[in-house]
């Protein structure tokens, strides 16, 4: 995929690209907005190195591709940035499965990730393709998926067990869940743009509707289990001045902790969403929490 003086170079079979010889820095018309739609449908995770972004250039950039959201429904925003996200390893480490802020109705359509402080060795992101992971499932699998509803939550320990978390974590988790909120999503979500279905779970589904605790947690690791064959999956190494885009609607990321403690950080815009639906046309539903707050609904 090219338009003129950029290129579009895949970086797995089934997941990611990296953009060359484009600037998200400067001024982009519609045209190259179409473009970069069109290969973020594709590829699901786009790269682009040398990408010497300010606050202000990161969420300009994010802007082309929709309404902004907030920076999270419960956890503070930069200074003076409130769409922007701190990712920082001083607050907590991300090392789970996910799509970014499931819990509530209408999660955003799109992230970006913008390197700030990289450690000389790891900390990098893993990005997974849920339609690939769909497509993957055996077929009786995936007819039966094709039926369940699940439901998630950010009110459950999802880093680290109880025991192990000292008073400056405790303090994290309660930001977190200060504002409690539980939405049921269909397991298989139809791509509102490209049709695609992909499995739309990850570490905040905790529950499939009608089935218990337990049961529950067996048949979700089965499906997670196929969105995480590494087949699945990009590893993005972290370089200075570097974005990631990736479509929120159909990936799951993972940021490894593995650079011995030492400062990363990343600055976090995410775009505005639309209300889930199922192959049956059935859209999600909130149980609890108003996130109007967060975001509006694409």
């Amino acid at each position: 995929m090219t338009t003129i003086g950029t290129d579009v170079r895949k970086l797995t079979g089934r997941i990611g690209a990296e953009v060359v010889g484009f600037d998200p820095a400067g001024d982009l018309d519609a045209t190259q907005v179409a473009f970069l739609t069109d290969a973020l449908h594709e590829h699901k995770a786009l790269v682009f190195r040398n990408a010497r972004l300010d606050d202000e250039g990161q969420q300009r950039f994010a802007a082309h591709f929709g309404e902004l959201t907030k920076a999270h429904p419960t956890v503070p925003a930069v200074e003076g940035a409130p769409t922007i996200l701190p990712v920082d390893s001083e607050r907590g480490r991300a090392n789970h499965w996910h799509t970014d802020v499931t819990f509530v109705l209408n999660p955003p359509k799109a992230s970006t990730l913008r390197s700030l402080v990289v450690p000389p060795y790891g900390g990098e992101t893993l990005i997974a393709n849920a339609a690939a992971a769909y497509r993957d499932l055996p077929e009786p699998l995936r007819a039966f998926a094709d039926t369940l509803r699940a439901v998630h939550t950010n009110d459950y320990d999802y880093v680290q067990p109880p025991e192990t978390v000292d008073e400056q974590e405790r303090e994290r988790r309660a930001q977190f869940v200060s504002r409690k909120y539980r939405t049921v999503h269909p397991v298989v979500r139809v791509h509102p743009v490209t049709g695609e279905r992909g499995l739309f779970i990850g570490g905040f589904a905790q529950r499939i509707e009608g089935l218990s605790v337990t049961e529950s947690r067996d048949l979700l690791r089965l499906l997670q289990s196929y969105v995480t064959r590494p087949e699945n999956i990009v590893r993005v190494t972290w370089e200075p001045d570097q974005l990631v885009l990736f479509d929120n609607r159909i990936t799951q990321h993972y940021a490894i902790d593995n650079y011995d403690g030492l400062p990363r950080r990343l600055n976090r815009v995410t775009v505005a969403g639309d209300v889930p639906a199922g192959i049956d046309g059935r859209s999600s539903e909130s149980l609890e929490g108003d996130a109007s707050h967060y975001t509006s609904v694409a």
